[in-house]
């Protein structure tokens, strides 16, 4: 005869005794790890995250014009075509901005003709390094 055919009896050792009582359930134990097979399929059928695509206005540019605005800060924004404007950005908005000179007409600039502007301390601050050849 087998040992697991119906009409034998199971062994009386092994997982389902408890010292010299015997219980009628074996002990399941859980797996400290989870299965790797299981986790690789859960991550497969996530879709991948995307980055997040970053704000279109960031409002520094506002920010920065605020600025310069209320504290009349000298500018000297130059234009595409190398030209350099002296003065004080009075207003702006989203397509140009008014420079106030000092002794020549104020001026609207549309933004799109400006390569780029910075404080006239800077470029004071840059001769006089210079000239100490420092």
């Amino acid at each position: 005869m087998r040992r697991y055919e119906p009409g034998n009896q199971a062994p009386t050792g092994g997982l389902g005794t408890h010292g010299d009582r015997q219980t009628a359930e074996p002990i399941h134990r859980k797996l400290i790890r989870p299965n790797l097979s299981e986790l690789k399929e859960r991550m497969q059928q996530r879709p991948p995250r995307r980055k997040q695509v970053p704000p279109e206005q960031t409002n520094a540019e506002a920010f920065y014009y605020l600025k310069q605005m209320n504290s009349r800060t000298p500018m000297i924004v130059v234009l595409k075509d190398g030209e350099e404007l002296h003065g004080v950005i009075e207003w702006y908005d989203r397509i140009c901005i008014k420079v106030n000179r000092i002794g020549a007409p104020n001026l609207m600039v549309m933004k799109d003709c400006i390569k780029y502007m910075y404080k006239e301390e800077e470029l004071k601050g840059t001769k006089e390094t210079s000239a100490d050849g420092i």
